[in-house]
């Protein structure tokens, strides 16, 4: 129920306030939406097998994106790219998780 409420605030205010953001804030944001998106899919994973927490959903929530934000941060600083390879590391855990649900769907129907 946080996730849909959390999603509606997100549009909502995403309609209220049209625009762009900076140029500069881009990469940050991007490498967060995919680290939220990981910590989304990983809660439904958990949520389907039995084991969801909701107040380790949302750290790892908040957590995860600011680590993401800071790992790009930090890259730009030494010129190197970290945001890419935290990128990487996130789509792969998206990708597992979402193998994880969809055999877990499957089992289901089979049963």
């Amino acid at each position: 129920m946080a996730s849909i409420l959390g999603l509606a605030i997100g549009i909502l205010l995403g309609l209220w306030f049209p625009g762009y953001f900076p140029q500069i804030l881009s990469d940050y944001i991007g490498i967060m939406l995919v680290a939220c998106a990981d910590s989304i899919i990983g809660g439904l994973r958990a949520k389907a097998l039995g084991e969801y927490n909701e107040s380790i959903f949302i750290s790892g929530f908040f957590i995860n994106a600011l680590l993401a934000a800071a790992l790009t941060y930090f890259g730009k600083k030494i010129n190197m790219q970290l945001g890419l390879a935290a990128l990487v590391v996130f789509a792969t855990r998206i990708f597992q998780n979402l193998a994880i649900l969809r055999r877990n769907l499957l089992n289901l129907d089979s049963e």
